[in-house]
């Protein structure tokens, strides 16, 4: 006898929603209104509510915008002249019932009829979904799922765990660790596989978005949010002034309850103290004597400064950096155990001391090889090319150490286009300029051998002729890993198969929008990272240095 649950799982259509007028009094919790933002009535999700001011404040999510957009709104902003919907009321879970299906022949007894536990069980292993073959179903199911990149572990990301934007499926490793697209048995072979003759057929490929057009694209245009289902915080503060700044925070951050209710919390640019009351704030700056963070300045131009602060001797500027850039960034879980990590805190300079620009942290000693486990731009910084800043340098420091590193995964959605946008100048520079390869017969350079597996070497194909190279030249060369090497490939659409081999055709698509930026790096002048004014030697750490701080 075989047990069946009377439920279907997945089969079950969702209730109609439930709309009508409501009075400014009936708004609670899970109520959808039309709201004004920017002149525009926008529908948005109550999730809070209180009274502030002798009046009602509604906390607001924004359907399909990202998170970074909720706020508190006045009673004001609520359009009540169109329905809402209102949430739908909470079911009682249903208690699963079992049937008992005799054999064929026999009479359902007592001493035939299974409990409910042996029903769960023998559910749990021998159902599967009614099909005429279900057993090949359900392995190309499975066979589906394995080609499918693995989500990221919880337990990865020590500094910062964020939202990470759909990529592309993880590449395949070949024998010497370079990532490639993956092939069946039937691509094994050339005649089995039909292939496009480059120099014949030209693909559609889509307009190249500015880095500033993409942004704004993503900022008011639609949703950035990954995960539709994460829970809300509510944030907290409601402004922040850190110099002569005055920011509105995008997130929750964990500052002590009483900073709730205050209007405007004072921040110390310097030290990062922070303060709920002017007087307490004026009368802790005549006080305080820093002017730049506190560790060793080890890089130095005539417009940026970084300094390397240690997060085991320097706990509470740390602490109260991670504080605050968790106002700006949604996922980031570590704001006190910053013993592990080391801060390359990027500022600019004046007569009344070293501004903070923006951030990124790195594990003393990473297992998974990341150079940066969180990177922030302050946003009164933003938009000015500061960030490119920051990632150059964490690509400049692995340069020195003479490692291969990456951001540590997932990215933000603003961290997954900064970067991209990075490798993508980076790479098209290096390939538009084939001369800055190692030449043949070069100790770093790969030949081109009969022997060696087709997919380790790469022709590249450009208006200048022909030349030969490897991703792993291309990732030495740039210290980016061989995963983000070739996946930036894939993004751009540069690698083809062609005649048994596997080569990089620069477009000339691509080869003008370098040309294009070149021209605009010109006249406005672009900042860069100089590698002859790094003052940085590699630091070395005992086991107790490199671990938390129970």
């Amino acid at each position: 006898m075989v047990g069946h649950d009377a439920t279907h799982d997945g089969e079950t259509t969702p209730a109609p929603l439930e709309k009508g007028f409501a009075t400014l009094n009936q708004l609670t919790i899970g109520v959808k209104a039309m709201v004004e933002k920017n002149g525009e009535p926008r529908k948005a999700e109550i999730l809070s509510v209180k009274q502030r001011n002798g009046g009602l404040t509604f906390y607001v999510h924004y359907v399909e915008f990202n998170k970074r957009l909720d706020e508190w709104v006045n009673a004001d902003r609520i359009d009540l002249s169109h329905e809402v919907e209102w949430p739908a009321p909470e079911k009682p879970e249903k208690k699963k019932t079992t049937t008992t299906i005799t054999k064929q022949g026999q009479s359902a007894t007592t001493k035939n009829v299974l409990t409910k536990q042996a029903v769960a069980s023998r559910a749990r292993s021998d159902s599967r979904p009614g099909t005429a073959t279900p057993d090949s179903a359900y392995l190309a199911a499975k066979a589906g799922n394995d080609r499918k990149r693995p989500q990221p572990s919880k337990a990865g990301g020590k500094e910062n765990l964020e939202d990470g934007a759909a990529g592309t499926p993880e590449p395949t490793l070949a024998g010497a660790g370079t990532p490639l697209p993956t092939l069946s048995h039937e691509d094994s072979s050339t005649a089995d596989v039909e292939m496009v003759d480059v120099t014949k057929t030209e693909e559609k490929v889509s307009h190249i978005l500015e880095p500033e057009e993409e942004i704004e694209k993503l900022r008011t245009g639609g949703s950035m949010v990954q995960n539709n289902a994460q829970v809300h915080l509510v944030r907290n503060l409601e402004k922040i002034q850190m110099g002569k700044h005055i920011i509105e925070p995008w997130y929750f951050s964990p500052y002590p309850q009483e900073f709730a209710d205050a209007d405007l919390v004072y921040i110390d640019e310097f030290c990062l103290s922070y303060f709920s009351s002017k007087k307490a704030f004026e009368r802790h700056r005549t006080k305080c004597q820093l002017q730049h963070p506190p560790g060793n300045e080890i890089y130095r131009d005539d417009y940026v400064s970084f300094f390397e602060v240690d997060g085991r001797r320097q706990r509470t500027w740390c602490r109260n950096l991670c504080l605050l850039s968790k106002l700006f960034l949604d996922h980031k879980t570590l704001y006190y155990d910053v013993d592990p990590f080391l801060f390359y805190c990027m500022v600019t300079r004046d007569e009344h001391g070293c501004h903070l620009i923006g951030y990124f942290s790195k594990e003393k000693e990473s297992a998974e090889g990341y150079n940066v486990a969180c990177i922030l731009t302050l946003p009164q910084y933003q938009r000015q090319g500061l960030g490119r800043l920051l990632i150059a340098f964490s690509y400049e420091l692995s340069k020195r150490e003479g490692k291969l590193g990456s951001p540590e995964k997932p990215l933000s959605d603003l961290g997954l286009l900064g970067y991209r946008q990075y490798w993508k100048e980076v790479l098209i520079e290096l390939l538009s300029d084939p001369s800055r390869l190692p030449p043949p017969g070069s100790a770093s350079h790969t030949p081109t051998s009969s022997d060696l597996h087709p997919h380790l070497s790469l022709g590249l194909n450009t208006p200048g002729g022909q030349y030969t190279s490897s991703i792993s030249e291309i990732a030495n060369l740039t210290a980016m890993t061989e995963k983000d090497v070739h996946e930036q490939l894939e993004v751009l659409r540069l690698l083809r198969y062609h005649k048994g081999q596997w080569i990089i055709v620069v477009r000339d698509e691509l080869l003008e929008w370098q040309e294009k930026k070149l021209e605009k790096e010109k006249k406005r002048g672009v900042r860069r990272i100089d590698p002859s004014k790094l003052n940085w030697k590699i630091p070395v750490f005992t086991n107790s240095m490199r671990t938390w701080n129970w």
